[in-house]
C-alpha cells in the first residue's frame, strides 16, 4: 500500500511541477468553488477591532468584498456565531463581543451585519455561506458573558474542557437548541448555505478526559460503558441529521456544508483510512463520522481542511486529496487550503513561496470529484503574501467562475430576465432588465461580433450581479459595434436560465 502511494505521489509531482503548465490539460472552469473564510472570532478577519465605528466596520467589509471579487473568488463563508453569540440580530443569542467590544451590546447606530454582508455580496454576485460553531459556547472561561447568554440561562447544558466551555453533545436539549438557532437563521436570511467547521467534540488535551459522564449515564440510548466513543459519534450524528432536516424543511435549496479536520482516519488504525499518521483524526478524536453523513445524504458538501503541503510526510496534501476524492459518496467536495502559511519565514521551505497554492489548485483540478477550493482566511488576501494575487490571477483564476450547483439539491429553474434593454448615452452603456421572483443573480456575457456566443467559456463572463441594471464606460473594449451582450438568470440552486440578448 505504501509503495503505491509513493508511486502515485511521484506521478503527481511530475505532472504538477516538472511538466510545463502549457502542456498540462489546464482549463478555466466556468463552475468552480472559489471561497474564502471570513473569521470573526478574536477579530481574525473582520472587524479588525471590536472598537471600530459602524461606518468603519462597513468600510472594512466593503473593501474586503471588493478584494475578494478582484481575486475572481465567488463565495464568502462568513462566521456569524463564533461562541453562542451573534453577528446578526437575534432574539435567541446576544450580540458578539468581537463586534461591539461587549457581549449583548448592539451596534450603534444600529445595523444588522449579516444582512449588510448579504446585500453587499449579492451586489457583487458573490454567494454567501453562514458559518457557525455548534458546540463552542465560551472560547475562554475568562470571557465576560451577557445575562442573556445561554450559559447563564441553562448552566446545566455545559461542560468545561481546558479553558473553553462547550455545549454537552450528549444532551437532547443541546441538539434542539442549536437546531432552533440554525432554523432562525435560515428562515430570516437569504443565505446559500449553513457552514460548520471542525469543532465537534474538542481536540483532545493530553491526559484530560472529556467530562461527559453525567450525560452518558442519563442518556445512554442503549450504549454500554465500553461503547462511550460510539455513543459520542452518535451524538454528533444526531445533531447533523437534525440540522439538515431543519434546514430543508424551511428552504430546501439551502445547503449544509461541513469543513472537517483534513484526516478522517489513519490507515494504521483502519485500512479504509488514508496513508497518513495524523496525531488526531475526525473519527477517533473529534467523534465526527464524516463518511456516514456523506453516505446518508445528511450533508450537501464537504471541505476537508488539508492545510499541509504537497509531500508533507505525516499528512501529504497529494495523498489526502486523492483519498477524499475517492470517498465522496455523491457529496460535493471542495478542499480547504492554507494560504495563511505563506511567508518568507515559514517553518517549511514549501510555504516560502506562493507557488505551493498554485500547485495545489492545479492538483485539485486533476480530480473530477474536487469542485474547487476554500481558503483560510480573508486577511491573507489583504496581505497578498509573496505575490499570491499575481500568481493565481495570471492563469488559474484569470477569469471569473460561478459556484457549482449541487446534485443533492432539487434544482430551481429560473425565469429569463424580462424587459431587457441596452441604451447608450453620455459616453456610457446602460443595461437594464426586470428580475423574476425565483432569481438570485444575473450573469452578463460579452461576445465579439461574428464569433459564436459560447456561454460555457468563462472568458466571456462580463459581470455577475443581483442588481437590475449596470452602467459602464463606452470604449474600445465595450463598443456595441464590436460586441454583443447577453444575460441569464441564476436561481438559488445556481441553475442558469437560457440567455436573452441585449438588442441595441
Amino acid at each position: 500500500m505504501l509503495k503505491k502511494t509513493w508511486f502515485f505521489h511521484l506521478v503527481i509531482l511530475f505532472v504538477t511541477i516538472i511538466v510545463p503548465p502549457d502542456l498540462i490539460a489546464q482549463t478555466h472552469p466556468k463552475h468552480e468553488m472559489r471561497a474564502v473564510w471570513i473569521a470573526t472570532v478574536n477579530n481574525i478577519d473582520w472587524p479588525s477591532s471590536p472598537n471600530l465605528s459602524v461606518d468603519d466596520q462597513k468600510k472594512e467589509m466593503i473593501q474586503l468584498l471588493d478584494l475578494i471579487k478582484k481575486y475572481n473568488l465567488n463565495t464568502v463563508v462568513f462566521q456569524i456565531r463564533p461562541a453562542a453569540d451573534a453577528f446578526y440580530q437575534s432574539s435567541i443569542e446576544p450580540w458578539s463581543q468581537w463586534l461591539t467590544g461587549q457581549q449583548g451590546k448592539a451596534p450603534e447606530p444600529f445595523y444588522d451585519p449579516l444582512e449588510f454582508v448579504i446585500t453587499e455580496c449579492r451586489k457583487r454576485g458573490l454567494d454567501i455561506h453562514a458559518w457557525l460553531n455548534p458546540y463552542r459556547a465560551l472560547k475562554d472561561t475568562a470571557n465576560l458573558t451577557d445575562s442573556n447568554h445561554v450559559t447563564r440561562i441553562h448552566p446545566e447544558w455545559f461542560l468545561t474542557y481546558g479553558s473553553t466551555v462547550y455545549f454537552d453533545p450528549g444532551l437532547p436539549q443541546t441538539r434542539d437548541y442549536v437546531a432552533s438557532v440554525v432554523s432562525d437563521i435560515v428562515h430570516r436570511y437569504d443565505i446559500d448555505a449553513i457552514h460548520i467547521d471542525d469543532y465537534f467534540y474538542p481536540y483532545r488535551i493530553t491526559r484530560v478526559n472529556f467530562p461527559d459522564d453525567s450525560s452518558f449515564l442519563k442518556y445512554p440510548r442503549g450504549f454500554l460503558p465500553e461503547q462511550r466513543d460510539e455513543w459520542r459519534r452518535d451524538n454528533v450524528n444526531l445533531i447533523i441529521k437534525q440540522l439538515n432536516d431543519s434546514i430543508k424543511a424551511i428552504k430546501p435549496w439551502v445547503e449544509l456544508g461541513i469543513s472537517p479536520f483534513g484526516v478522517w482516519r489513519n490507515s494504521n488504525i483502519d485500512s479504509a483510512g488514508s496513508e497518513t499518521r495524523a496525531g488526531q483524526t475526525n473519527y477517533d478524536d473529534l467523534f465526527a463520522d464524516i463518511l456516514l453523513w456523506q453516505k446518508n445524504g445528511w450533508i450537501d458538501y464537504i471541505t476537508p481542511q488539508i492545510y499541509w503541503h504537497i509531500g508533507f510526510k505525516v499528512a501529504d496534501y497529494t495523498v489526502l486529496t486523492d483519498w477524499w476524492s475517492r470517498n465522496t459518496y455523491g457529496c460535493r467536495l471542495y478542499v480547504g487550503q492554507a494560504p495563511y502559511r505563506i511567508g518568507h519565514k515559514a517553518a517549511t521551505r514549501e510555504w516560502r513561496t506562493s507557488k505551493e497554492i498554485v500547485r495545489q489548485i492545479k492538483l485539485n483540478r486533476t480530480f473530477p470529484n474536487i469542485g474547487g477550493s476554500m481558503f483560510f482566511s480573508g486577511k491573507v488576501f489583504r496581505k497578498n503574501p509573496l505575490r499570491l494575487y499575481q500568481k493565481i490571477t495570471r492563469d488559474l483564476y484569470r477569469y471569473p467562475s460561478l459556484p457549482p450547483s449541487n446534485s443533492r439539491i432539487v434544482p430551481v429553474i429560473p425565469q429569463r430576465p424580462t424587459e431587457v434593454k441596452l441604451e447608450v448615452n453620455d459616453g456610457s452603456i446602460h443595461l437594464s432588465w426586470n428580475k423574476a421572483n425565483n432569481t438570485k443573480k444575473f450573469v452578463i456575457y460579452k461576445f465579439r461580433k461574428g464569433k459564436p456566443a459560447d456561454m460555457n467559456n468563462p472568458e466571456n463572463i462580463f459581470v455577475v450581479t443581483s442588481e437590475s441594471g449596470i452602467s459602464f464606460p463606452l470604449n474600445r473594449l465595450t463598443d456595441i459595434s464590436k460586441y454583443n451582450y447577453y444575460i441569464t438568470s441564476q436561481s438559488h440552486t445556481n441553475t442558469e436560465s437560457e440567455p436573452e440578448y441585449f438588442n441595441p
